[in-house]
């Protein structure tokens, strides 16, 4: 697939018409653009999104930087007119906690995560439920008594400072797949507490996300979307992440299931595929190939 010109990316919104990109409020998570954010942000502009993921910026986690950072961050941000549609965390990426002091830890995080994105005026906050131990592949009752008691807990301080919680379903996770997904959310009630759904990580592990893992969850239940492409490698010995549109993802179909369920919520390109020239080559072919699918959707 052929890099984007710069010209005919600053052309695509217009092909594209301002509505569609209206009802798909489409970003693209920042590092994965550059680790430079001033470079993903005018990246964005001249790309004519006006929405971005920010997760890491300037080669560490947004929560490891003073707010100070965070405020000058904002401002790069506000002056190519981009607006956090969500603040990737860490927050339950992990083992679950053994004690007070791993779990201290936790909530400390989230406080700081909160505080950040108050700053770049993001509601919704990218969090986890936890990764298995090193050779564990499923979860117990118990385990997940546990983890579904700490996202209760994690959904009442959310909500007490007007945050929501979008679990990415992730690969190692407790919470992988659609399916996974949906059976701790019949669980986990807490309207603070929701959904990123990433159809090609649940993809990565063997479940068909769309339609099937996709049918398993509650729309309303989903926060935010992450979209890019995936296929089994050549020898078929497993997955790799690939451009847009030239993997087994049906970015098509999930696109359309969505605005037919009435989701309200944001996108994020989230690219992960390596392209020879670097990651803002990477992000430009695969963005090329969404917005055509948007426009067809």
């Amino acid at each position: 697939m052929s890099i984007l010109s710069r010209r005919a990316f600053l052309a695509a919104p217009a092909l594209l018409g301002a509505a569609t990109l209206e009802q798909i409020p489409l970003g693209v998570t920042t590092d994965e653009i550059d680790d430079d954010l001033a470079v993903a942000a005018k990246f964005l502009r001249e790309s004519g999104l006006r929405y971005a993921e920010v997760r890491q910026i300037w080669g560490k986690y947004n929560t490891e930087f003073p707010v100070e950072k965070i405020r000058e961050a904002k401002t790069i941000l506000d002056r190519e007119r981009v607006q956090v549609s969500v603040l990737g965390t860490a927050f339950f990426r992990g083992a679950i906690p053994a004690d007070n002091a791993a779990l201290d830890s936790q909530w400390s995080l989230l406080d700081a995560a909160m505080e950040r994105a108050e700053v770049f005026g993001a509601n919704t906050l990218r969090t986890f439920a936890f990764t298995y131990p090193k050779g564990q592949t499923s979860g117990s009752p118990a385990e997940y008594e546990r983890i579904g008691e700490l996202l209760r807990e994690a959904g009442k301080r959310a909500k007490a400072r007007g945050f929501k919680l979008g679990i990415e379903n992730l690969g190692g996770s407790y919470v992988s797949t659609g399916a996974e997904a949906g059976r701790l959310l019949k669980t986990v009630k807490e309207d603070a507490i929701g959904l990123t759904w990433d159809p090609n990580n649940a993809g990565a592990v063997g479940e068909r996300p769309f339609p099937d893992g996709y049918r398993q969850i509650d729309p309303a239940r989903i926060f935010h979307v992450h979209l890019r492409d995936f296929r089994k490698k050549a020898d078929g010995s497993r997955w790799e992440w690939c451009a847009v549109g030239e993997g087994e993802m049906d970015n098509l179909g999930q696109l359309r299931a969505l605005r037919k369920d009435g989701y309200k919520g944001s996108f994020t390109l989230e690219t992960h595929y390596r392209h020879p020239d670097g990651k803002a080559a990477a992000t430009r072919t695969s963005l090329k190939a969404l917005l055509k699918i948007i426009e067809a959707v």
